[in-house]
């Protein structure tokens, strides 16, 4: 969301009613950035996923139901939002590399899509559950193809000393020894390389891989219908970054999936969420230690760990745009940790303890990542609607939440 899609004016009222730190996110971003996809694959078998870990606001879960989204979830606590939102467990593909028995159970017991299997022992525990229940879930198993996505090493998921998935090299024995378990249709293959993805040609190079696999697996009798390829598509954070453009995007895997008779699955969230936020947050103090310069603010590394955890950048400005001089700092926060900062060593317009700042592109993998580290209440969140009207969609906490289900008897 560019920082003029909502308003100085707006960004004022919404601080002064709500308070900071807050989140405030553009139903009107959200919804055209899902629309730029649903466009873009119209004509083509498919179904978005909204991937839910990237933003789980119930109203932002909702908004995409209503447009017509599907939704990628990786535990039961993300179904049972997307439930309580509107959206339906038939659209809903649970992901994930550690799925407990009874997240399994409560995914089959509402109806889900299908499941990307991690393993060969999660392959047996869906098998196992399904088969208790008399069902045949869909089951796709997530094939690592080995394809270097050239993001930050936390988020990069697609190379062989990571984690998730199951090794392409051994994919189809894994899928000749699941043929024998009689409660799994095994209809679809996925994929996930990682996310924050600038140049998509890591996913294309996936794409070819996943596409000559799908191949060989039906050669050996495998009905495949479905080609799961994730999502990962990434935001310009930075000045200057490039900003792939869906619509080439989609455009070229279309073309490189055409003729292969595949339903498409693709799983958006940080590209179709991160632009449409901001977190706003009030200066505090100004200071110096020698020849170093603070700006200190009210929100803390528990509000928005991305530049802790990932040296995660976002664009940092006052939300008053008159013109005024620069000044290079560390925008820190309160919490009790060096680690506590949004920038350093950056040079911002010049600001004064009691202004308000907004820190950019934060709809994503922001709030949902944020705690109670120092036991500081977490931040309201507000959306923005049409017009300039706003609501506040989760509440700011209070120090009674803080102890909520804690006893001292």
């Amino acid at each position: 969301m560019s920082h003029s899609e909502v308003s100085a004016e707006v960004f004022e009222t919404i601080a002064a009613q709500v308070g900071t730190p807050c989140f405030v996110y553009s139903s009107e971003a959200i919804v055209s950035r899902y629309r730029e996809y649903a466009d873009a694959l119209a004509g083509c078998p498919h179904t978005i996923c909204y991937a839910v870990k990237a933003n789980s606001n119930l109203s932002v879960l909702q908004l995409l139901a209503e447009a017509g989204s599907g939704f990628d979830i990786v535990s039961g606590g993300e179904l049972f939002r997307v439930l309580k939102a509107g959206g339906a467990a038939a659209r809903t593909v649970f992901s994930g590399v550690g799925k407990r028995a009874e997240e399994i159970e409560y995914a089959l017991a509402n109806g889900i899509f299908g499941f990307n299997s991690e393993s060969e022992a999660e392959l047996e525990l869906i098998n196992a559950t399904a088969g208790r229940r008399r069902m045949r879930p869909r089951v796709a198993l997530r094939v690592n193809p080995d394809v270097d996505a050239s993001t930050h090493p936390y988020i990069s998921t697609g190379l062989s000393q990571h984690k998730f998935g199951i090794d392409i090299h051994e994919a189809e024995d894994v899928y000749s020894r699941a043929m024998q378990l009689p409660h799994l249709a095994l209809e679809s293959v996925s994929c996930h390389i990682g996310s924050q993805i600038l140049d998509p040609g890591s996913i294309h190079e996936a794409i070819g891989k996943m596409l000559a696999l799908v191949e060989r697996l039906r050669k050996r009798g495998l009905a495949i219908s479905h080609l799961d390829l994730g999502g990962g598509l990434g935001v310009a954070y930075k000045p200057g970054d490039p900003s792939p453009s869906i619509a080439d995007f989609i455009a070229r895997m279309q073309a490189q999936t055409a003729g292969h008779g595949l339903h498409l699955m693709i799983e958006p969230g940080r590209s179709i969420v991160a632009e449409a936020g901001t977190m706003l947050t009030r200066v505090v103090a100004r200071k110096r230690n020698g020849d170093k310069e603070f700006v200190i603010v009210d929100a803390g590394m528990n509000d928005l760990i991305r530049p802790s955890l990932y040296q995660a950048y976002h664009e940092i400005a006052p939300v008053d745009p008159r013109s005024r001089g620069k000044i290079v700092a560390d925008i820190v926060g309160p919490v009790c940790e060096t680690g506590d900062f949004f920038a350093r060593d950056r040079e911002i317009p010049s600001v004064e303890p009691g202004e308000l700042v907004a820190i950019r592109n934060a709809g994503a993998y922001a709030f949902v990542m944020s705690s109670n580290y120092n036991s500081r209440p977490r931040a309201a969140e507000v959306l923005v609607e049409q017009g300039g009207t706003f609501r506040v969609v989760r509440r700011r906490e209070s120090y009674e939440d803080l102890i909520l289900g804690e006893s001292i008897e």
